[in-house]
Parts: structure tokens; sequence; C-alpha cells
């Protein structure tokens, strides 16, 4: 997947930002490089990240320009970004990971060989009988992981009630994105007999308060809402509505997956193993072991070196 990066300079301090966009939106590479470069007069004469938010609507370019003005800030000053951030510590977070759709039992190999994995996130198709399989057959192999799926987007109100029984019966903890994106309607009537998330349906602060109602998690995406200073604000006003908080991230390398890390310390669900899937990733990357991500202030921060 083809990602923008901005790279900002200032002196012997550098700050970089990664965006995948939001592919859903037409948020493309061109795009964001287009937006990026009509801001550039702005950038060098030393737009911070309040202004940003008000020049750019949320989506990639936001994203990655974002993120490196929080970066260079941390080269600057000499302090780690989730201290910036308000963080007492970057702690080690347990991460989900994912299985993509397949035959039943195909999946259940794959969840089986992430050796160390404790969360599983599963992604089904919309084929009722179908996914009810594959979460079956997941769960006879992997009896005690913490397992989630997401139906991206597959269900409506008359076929989402196929699939719940199974999702408790199995002890499924997490239901994303049931129904599609300008069907939230579709939940209306529907018991929440497990907590549902919204990906798709909610993807910045705006759309939080119009639409938080219907759903009992937030999954929040910096490509979605356009970079941690928002993605910070969103975690701060889910929570003030009742909500839960989750982090995820596109397919990016771990100089994406390093910002969402930090918005992930403030987050009951993460599902940020984006860098596993890619042939080759940033060195120093990100770090797997247990189940946990750990990204220390050498990938992104203070100590890193571009």
């Amino acid at each position: 997947m083809p990602a923008t990066v901005v790279t900002l300079r200032q002196g012997r301090y550098c700050g970089r930002g990664e965006a995948a966009g939001v592919y859903y939106n037409d948020d493309h590479p061109d795009a964001m490089l287009a937006t990026l470069e009509s801001l550039r007069p702005r950038i060098e004469a030393g737009l911070d990240r309040t202004a940003l938010q008000q020049l750019l609507p949320p989506g990639g370019a936001r994203n990655a320009l974002d993120c490196a003005l929080w970066e260079l800030e941390s080269q600057r000053t000499g302090t780690p970004v989730w201290r910036l951030a308000g963080l007492d510590e970057a702690r080690p977070l347990l991460t989900t990971f994912t299985v993509g759709a397949d035959a039943p039992e195909a999946m259940a190999e794959r969840a089986a060989a992430y050796l160390g994995a404790r969360a599983l996130k599963l992604k089904l198709t919309g084929e009722a009988e179908l996914d009810c399989e594959r979460v079956r057959a997941v769960r006879r192999r992997c009896p005690a992981a913490w397992i989630g799926v997401d139906a991206n987007q597959g269900y409506a109100a008359a076929t989402l009630p196929l699939l719940l029984p199974v999702l408790v019966e199995e002890g499924v903890s997490l239901l994303e994105q049931p129904c599609a994106r300008g069907r939230e309607s579709d939940l209306d009537g529907i018991e929440h007999v497990l907590p549902i998330a919204a990906d798709e349906s909610i993807l910045d602060l705006a759309e939080l308060e119009a639409r938080h109602h219907r759903f009992d998690v937030i999954n929040i995406k910096l490509d979605k809402c356009g970079g941690l200073t928002e993605g910070l604000l969103m975690a701060e006003r889910a929570r003030a509505l009742g909500k839960r908080v989750m982090v995820g991230n596109m397919c990016g390398t771990s100089l994406a997956a390093a910002p969402a890390f930090v918005l992930g310390q403030q987050c009951d669900v993460v599902d940020l193993d984006g860098p596993l899937f890619l042939a080759r990733d940033r060195s120093p990357p990100v770090r797997y072991a247990d189940g946990y991500i750990r990204c220390g202030d050498e990938v992104w921060g203070p100590r890193a070196v571009p």
C-alpha cells in the first residue's frame, strides 16, 4: 500500500509523519501530496498543530503533517511524544493480531500460527453461516484468546441476528462495524449482546458527536481523524460520552504505528499489527513479543535518527 511521508527539518531536528489515507474516501497519495504542497509556505513560516486543525480537514494529509509536527517538537525539546501528550508513561500494549477472511480451518491455522498472540481480530464477510463457522473454528484452536470480529460492513438489520448468538456462545468480546457506513440505522432495535464498535461509521470528532449513540466502542484511526492531535481529542470525548475506545491503523510502517501507539495508551482495545503485513519495515521498528507491541523513543521521538 503506497504511503505519503512528511519530513520537516529545522536545523538538526527532524519530524516525520506517515499516512496511508482513507481509501474509501478517495484519499490517495497524489491528492495528499497536492494538499501538502499547497501548504508549503505556511509550513515553512512555522505552522503549528493548532493552526493545522483549522486549515485542513480530517484525512491522510493532515495526519502526516500533524504527526511530523509532534515529532519535531519532541526533538526540539528532548521530550518523548507521549509526555508531550500528557501521559505518565508509555507501557507495552496488548494488541490484536488480524486473521483475514478465509475458509474456517485455514483461519484457525493462521490464528494458531501467531505464536504468543493473546488477542485476535477475525475478518468476516457478511455470509452469516460461513462467518459463524469461521468463529467456531478459531475458538476451537485458540480457546484462551481474546477474540474480536470485524464484520467489514457486511451485515444488515435482517442478517445480523443470525450472527450475534454464535458470537456470544463463542465468547467473542467485540463486534466491529457490522453495518455499512450510512446504514447505521440498521442497528436500531438490535440488542447489544456484546459491545459494537464503529470504524467506518465514525471517522472524526464531528462524526463522533453525531453518531456515537449507536455504538459502544469507537475505533480511532489517525488516517481517518487527521492526526494524533484529533485522535487524542476523540479519545477524551468518547470517554466523556461513556464509550470505550479502540485504536487501529491502516497497513503502514512503524512510522505510522508509533503515533497510534501513543494514542493506544488511552485505549481499551489496541489493533496495531499493520507493520507485520509488510515485506520490509523501517529500522528501527516497533517490536512485537508475547502478544504486546512496544515502541521506543528511537522509533519516533527525541532519540529517532531519520
